[in-house]
């Protein structure tokens, strides 16, 4: 449900800018229990400092840092030296049993984690921020989105494009009609970390060594590494080189779903947002083989999805790695659009990436007039976070959207994997023409580990 004007936590400008800024969204933003007023701080905890946490721990240093949680040492000890005061973890579930000294948590773990640091927190009713993909798998995703609709939290993924304006504007586009109801939508993204063939592994060292099967050699754990507490629900394996530190980890199926999840959470966000689209009808990916151990370097996927309200059905195909589309390689879309998307309808075209965007054929658009701003810019994506821990405001990329983007990501994973066209009923969480991809859309877990 929607925040109203009656909310007791907004003001009525308030109010207006959140509801500008939901009001584009695929889905609309669930009600937020504030719990402060906006100036007052925060009581954060950060789980996962090293990487990729680091950065965002960084982002959370002018509220109160009370706790830090990392299974590695080293990145514990150098967090510490910039929040000295706040007590240090290991384990994320010993931290959970001190859940009254905090208000909000940062997670920023391994991806076949995050949906076990941040469960707890919103059943506890504390604000979560989570790294992208919001989970390891589908049935996490909707886990996660639930849990947070019933906690009535401030929520956010980290896929921070979707609080750039350039963003903004294509939705204003693309949501005004500029170039006519769009059928078509292609993204594509150059990365290329995966199993590739050993030629083009050849051309690139460090994924060179990703291109062999699982090792069968046992490196030595390095210094202040809980390795069994790395590896938290996923199956047991010795410890090797090439798993950690990330992003090692994340082409390997085990804890990641490499590119397809990771930068499909920024660059599939952008028709997500603009089309209005949840769950897809039918999904198929085309690539090599798929392989047990280690996600792919290039393959594309192609979603159908049907119509929304006068939306028509599009279709969105994705493309990583070496695979481009067609409208690339015949030099229609420029070569400096190295990672892109691009919007097909009916009047015309919208090319754009995370920093920029043109109508096309520009000839036509010269002298177009824009519609007037309709989505709030963002004052940031942690501090719209941490604004709607403070106010009750919302959020464009929290758990409701977010869940929901996650799903179709893994989507894309789960058809490449059974190596043919899936149905999707998202009502039941299966493919009805694919039994086989029931593991990969949930999993079992190692002893000792459950979701619940």
């Amino acid at each position: 449900m929607a925040p109203t004007p009656n909310h007791p936590s907004l003001t009525r400008r308030q109010f207006v800018q959140g509801a500008a800024l939901a009001g584009a969204a695929a889905v609309v933003a669930p009600s937020v229990v504030s719990c402060r007023s906006p100036n007052e701080k925060l009581n954060v905890v950060v789980i996962g400092c090293g990487g990729r946490g680091g950065h965002n721990f960084q982002q959370m240093l002018g509220e109160n840092v009370v706790a830090l949680c990392d299974v590695s040492e080293p990145n514990l000890q150098k967090a510490a030296e910039k929040a000295p005061k706040a007590k240090k973890f290991r384990d994320f579930r010993k931290m959970y049993d001190q859940a009254n000294t905090f208000d909000a948590v940062v997670v920023s773990t391994t991806e076949h984690t995050h949906a076990f640091a941040t469960l707890p927190a919103l059943q506890l009713g504390k604000h979560v921020y989570c790294e992208k993909p919001l989970t390891y798998n589908i049935w996490e995703a909707r886990v996660i989105r639930e849990a947070a609709a019933k906690a009535k939290v401030a929520t956010q993924m980290g896929n921070q494009n979707h609080s750039n304006d350039n963003y903004r504007r294509v939705v204003e586009l693309i949501q005004s009609g500029a170039i006519g109801p769009v059928r078509e939508a292609y993204v594509w993204v150059s990365r290329a970390w995966g199993r590739q063939p050993l030629e083009a592994a050849r051309r690139n060292e460090r994924d060179g060594v990703l291109a062999r099967e699982r090792p069968t050699e046992v490196d030595t754990v390095p210094a202040g590494l809980d390795w069994e507490l790395w590896l938290g629900p996923a199956p047991e394996r010795p410890y090797n080189d090439v798993y950690w530190p990330g992003p090692k980890w994340y082409r390997w199926w085990d804890f990641g779903n490499g590119t397809m999840s990771d930068l499909g959470s920024h660059m599939n966000d952008l028709p997500i947002w603009a089309l209005k689209l949840r769950a897809p009808r039918t999904v198929e990916a085309f690539g090599p083989p798929p392989h047990p151990e280690i996600a792919p370097a290039s393959m594309h996927v192609t979603y159908e999805y049907g119509p929304r309200g006068e939306m028509p059905p599009v279709k969105l195909t994705w493309y990583q790695g070496e695979d481009k589309p067609e409208l690339y390689r015949d030099g229609t879309i420029p070569s400096s659009f190295k990672d892109g998307i691009l919007f097909v309808g009916s009047q015309g075209m919208l090319l754009a990436n995370h920093r920029t965007h043109v109508l096309l054929p520009e000839d036509r658009f010269r002298d177009f007039k824009r519609p007037e701003p309709t989505i709030a810019n963002s004052p940031g994506h942690w501090a719209e976070w941490v604004r709607a821990a403070k106010t009750g405001a919302p959020t464009g990329s929290n758990f409701e959207y977010a869940g929901w983007l996650t799903e179709a990501n893994h989507l894309g994973n789960v058809a490449y994997r059974v190596g043919r066209k899936i149905e999707w009923d998202p009502e039941k969480l299966c493919a009805p023409n694919a039994a086989e991809a029931r593991p990969f859309i949930r999993r079992e877990y190692r002893k000792g580990w459950t979701l619940a």
